[in-house]
């Protein structure tokens, strides 16, 4: 071991069926008592936002929803989100749902202490102090955001999405309960399981892993490939949600220490242009990635296909890493996921545009096992074409 590395996340994590039920305490523990409920519209319309009032209102808390978030999200909303929760009086921010509204949720607790608009915010950095008190709550086995400083977004007006990142925006408490995730429905289970299986392969073969994050990583890849299939297709198991949700858990906190790589950078240009889902844009490019990638890091693919279950034992190096991406390719097809860019409606001709795109995502591509060229970005596209 030769590098420094250093290792963070949210304050502090409590997980476990029925944890959500604690809500009303832990934003007690945190010394407030006028929560914004962040919360994306179709969550909101499945009773959970009744259920939230209802579990605050009987131990005497008072709330103010804000249920706008869409599932690519417009960096707008972050700015008239952070008004409603300066004009309510709000003292914390709890973000309730997948990624979105809890990417929504974070950039609101720093724009509520810091005033200033959202746009100011984009960047590395940019945040120049602590927001108010947030907790999060996942209700998908997807995107990590509970333990992450990142929150995205679209910007309409250059058709692209941008991050905000900065370590003000970790929260204060990520409260993960898998009971939460039991009625997501078949479709947002595959293509969320797969956006957290990608951010575990992309952070484990980061050129900024450390040990501890590769630990993660490669666990949270061995738990999610043995439960995503039977999470998807027997919704109801309760030990399938668990491990997926604990699988995600650790995928978070891999990419928050050793961040991602080639995929988000090239899947920036499918949500900013055709607002294609996160995790359904991650999904489709990554065996192709990975195949790109599997020059730069064969050993690394080598315990990646060894922690999805294939034999790799008496194999050439090269052979055994490639089992890697087969192993990606039948979950995929066995989570019934849309798996080209041509069935998602994406034009060939547009492919240089989003390649120089996804050149300006300049963070991940810095942490890729292999340089990536323009022209790579280009024939990665018409590969997953």
């Amino acid at each position: 071991m030769h590098k420094i590395f250093s290792f963070t996340g949210a304050r502090k994590i409590v997980f476990g069926n029925g944890s959500f039920q604690q809500l009303p305490e832990h934003i007690r523990e945190l010394q407030a008592k006028r929560p914004l409920i962040v919360l994306d519209k179709q969550l909101a319309a499945t009773g959970m936002k009744e259920q939230v009032v209802e579990l605050l209102k009987k131990s005497g808390m008072d709330c103010q929803i804000f249920d706008k978030v869409d599932p690519e999200p417009k960096i707008s909303l972050a700015d008239e989100g952070a008004k409603l929760a300066l004009k309510a009086k709000c003292d914390i921010i709890v973000g309730i749902g997948g990624g979105s509204a809890m990417d929504v949720a974070k950039a609101i607790a720093v724009l509520a202490a810091n005033k200033g608009k959202a746009v100011d915010y984009l960047g590395l950095n940019k945040v120049p102090g602590p927001g108010l008190p947030s907790i999060m709550i996942p209700t998908t086995a997807g995107t990590g955001s509970e333990v992450t400083f990142t929150s995205v977004f679209v910007r309409p007006d250059l058709k692209r999405k941008e991050g905000m990142n900065s370590p003000f925006l970790y929260p204060d408490l990520a409260l993960l309960d898998p009971l939460l995730t039991v009625s997501l429905p078949p479709g947002p289970t595959a293509s969320t399981g797969i956006d957290a299986l990608c951010h575990a392969i992309e952070s484990y073969t980061s050129i900024n892993a450390s040990p501890i994050s590769e630990l993660l990583s490669l666990e949270a890849i061995a738990l999610i490939s043995e439960n995503l299939r039977t999470a998807v297709h027997d919704g109801t198991n309760i030990a399938a949600r668990e491990k997926m949700l604990l699988g995600s858990l650790y995928a978070g906190l891999g990419l928050a220490n050793a961040g991602v790589t080639a995929v988000h950078s090239l899947s920036y240009p499918l949500g900013g242009r055709y607002g294609i889902p996160h995790g359904l844009a991650n999904t489709v490019l990554l065996p192709h990635v990975m195949s790109f990638n599997i020059s730069g890091a064969q050993e690394k693919f080598v315990d990646i296909a060894e922690a999805m279950g294939e034999m790799v034992e008496g194999l050439p190096l090269r052979e055994a890493a490639y089992l890697a991406v087969e192993a990606v390719n039948a979950l995929v097809e066995d989570c019934g996921i849309q798996t080209n860019l041509e069935d998602l409606g994406i034009s060939e001709d547009d492919f240089e545009e989003m390649a120089k795109i996804a050149m300006t995502v300049a963070r991940p591509l810095a942490n890729n096992p292999r340089q990536v060229t323009l022209e790579d970005a280009v024939a990665i596209y018409e590969d997953a074409f």
